[in-house]
């Protein structure tokens, strides 16, 4: 397993605002360091390369190991997976209205949120305590 530079690390932290690529948890309010990922990973020849390179929560990243498209649960076609690098995140996405859950608003964002399980028990819970705290959700994803 190859060491990703230092140097590379810190700048995909900052171009990812220090949040989650797929759920936009930041990385203020994660228990433990946010992941640099693949968003090709390496097991689908992806490469260490900086283009390929963005941050995930250990949950996103988990549950997105080696996949790189999933079925849209609607129309049961197979798509590519979201890649937070090149695509917008509120293009594909929002929020619930009572802002613990992602739904999708396009194919894209739907077969992301079911491969990824953006919307598990886990993170539903979390979210609705971040919200309660008047933390959640991100403004800027609105």
């Amino acid at each position: 397993m190859s060491k990703i530079n230092e140097e590379v690390c810190t700048r995909v932290r900052a171009q990812a605002g220090n949040r989650c690529g797929y759920c936009l948890s930041p990385q203020r309010l994660v228990l433990g360091w946010l992941e640099i990922e693949h968003i090709i990973p390496k097991g689908a020849a992806g490469s260490d390369e900086e283009e390929n390179l963005w941050l995930a929560c250990r949950l996103c990243n988990n549950f997105k190991q080696a996949q790189v498209d999933a079925v849209d649960p609607e129309t049961g076609r197979r798509v590519p997976l979201f890649d937070p690098r090149r695509q917008r995140w509120r293009d594909h996405f929002c929020w619930s209205r009572d802002g613990t859950t992602i739904w999708g608003k396009t194919l894209c964002g739907r077969a992301t949120i079911l491969a990824l399980q953006l919307n598990n028990w886990i993170a539903v819970m979390v979210r609705g305590q971040w919200v309660a705290a008047g933390w959640h959700p991100p403004k800027d994803s609105i």
